[in-house]
């Protein structure tokens, strides 16, 4: 089973990059963050047509998520983070959806960037941050086989990017958003990239500013945060680099990891 992420960054102006995506790699499961429509702007009779079944949570202009499958329909089970405390605003953000897809729960979400920092935008990010963790936690409790995944907008080490000192000051670094982000871990999470790539230099983003792409000045911030249930499954993990590359593609790029069966009962 071949799990994906991607950040589309606008799925009606990418959606010839997407469906080459899907055609030619052909996840199992493709999260997908940013595709920046309302629900009924989501074209999900152009995934029918390729045998994706689809779920969204969309927004005008901005944010939204989705969750397609290969001939199966994702079974929603969260739409939105739960507040953690009855006075808590309500989120009108659509940044995360969860469904089970054959057996797997699968928490898609596109977390809050926080620039610029200080000020609201950042409280935002590291209190949405509060409220993942919460229900991770309840997902952990359930133990079910768990992939959470996304661009978490967070650039976990040094190793992660091209330049500590160009990302200094971004929202992305600053060690609150890293001490969020290490909680999740701590819990015993599996980080899927970072485990078969300890040493770093793999990026996920590229800038459209400044011949970023040209000049490989990326930086990994598209996370597959794997449940113990689905770490000990994990057979292989990757960055399908080339899309970036293509005529009018996202500024990230699709993230995977590859999961065996789980044995007989």
């Amino acid at each position: 089973m071949k799990i994906a992420t991607y950040n589309i960054n606008g799925i009606k102006a990418r959606l010839p990059r997407l469906l080459e995506w899907l055609e030619e790699t052909r996840p199992t499961v493709a999260c997908l963050q940013e595709i920046k429509t309302m629900d009924e702007g989501f074209p999900a009779e152009e995934f029918e047509k390729i045998g994706y079944k689809a779920i969204w949570h969309g927004q005008k202009s901005f944010n939204g998520v989705a969750i397609l499958a290969d001939g199966v329909e994702p079974v929603e089970t969260q739409r939105g983070l739960p507040l953690l405390r009855p006075d808590d605003p309500e989120d009108v953000q659509s940044r995360y959806l969860e469904a089970d897809v054959n057996g797997v729960r699968i928490a898609c979400l596109y977390l809050p960037n926080g620039n610029p920092q200080p000020g609201p935008k950042f409280d935002y990010k590291l209190a949405w941050m509060e409220r993942l963790h919460a229900r991770m936690k309840e997902l952990w409790d359930q133990e079910i086989p768990t992939v959470v995944l996304g661009d978490f907008n967070v650039i976990p080490e040094a190793k992660d990017t091209y330049s500590v000192k160009a990302m200094a000051d971004d929202a992305l670094t600053q060690p609150e958003s890293r001490d969020a982000y290490f909680r999740l871990l701590g819990d015993g999470w599996t980080d899927a990239i970072d485990t078969l790539n300890p040493r770093g230099g793999v990026w996920t983003y590229w800038d459209y500013q400044r011949g970023a792409w040209q000049r490989d000045h990326g930086f990994r911030i598209d996370h597959l945060l794997l449940s113990p249930e689905l770490a000990d499954r994990m057979v292989a993990a990757g960055v399908d680099k080339e899309f970036r590359g293509r005529e009018r593609a996202s500024d990230h790029t699709p993230v995977w990891v590859e999961i065996t069966d789980p044995p007989p009962a």
